[in-house]
């Protein structure tokens, strides 16, 4: 297979509150191109993280960000893209600054995005990355 799958899941054990049955997994590494499902503030156990604070939201969001790329081989330093969607305006700067604060030096392109909701009413951001393992670390 030309891919890595790390931390596989299916949909009727993540969400029992829906009546989905999809296989899915938190990571896909191929070849040096790591890609990772959106983050938002929930912990790998469920629990939302933050309540309705964004920046603590943000803050969960990369911490499993930076897990997940562990997982994969990569480092936050990897990141190449990054997309943030809000679903308030409002809540960009404290979203922002808990991103900003992770990626400091890393020099990222990233798009946001304002959407009308996401896939739960709690979650007030998700966060999308795309990182490039380097063939060799200096």
């Amino acid at each position: 297979m030309a891919h890595d799958r790390f931390r596989k899941f299916n949909t009727r054990d993540t969400y029992p509150d829906q009546d989905l049955d999809n296989d899915l997994c938190q990571v896909v590494r191929a070849g040096n191109i790591v890609f990772l499902r959106g983050q938002v503030g929930t912990d790998f156990d469920g629990n939302l993280v933050g309540g309705n604070d964004p920046g603590a939201q943000a803050e969960q969001a990369m911490t499993n960000v930076e897990t997940l790329l562990g997982d994969a081989g990569a480092e936050l330093g990897d990141i190449c893209k990054i997309t943030i969607y809000l679903t308030d305006p409002k809540n960009r700067e404290p979203v922002y600054r808990a991103v900003g604060k992770r990626l400091k030096g890393v020099y990222p392109v990233s798009t946001g995005v304002v959407v009308s909701a996401l896939a739960k009413a709690e979650w007030l951001m998700e966060i999308d990355v795309i990182a490039v393992i380097p063939d060799r670390r200096d």
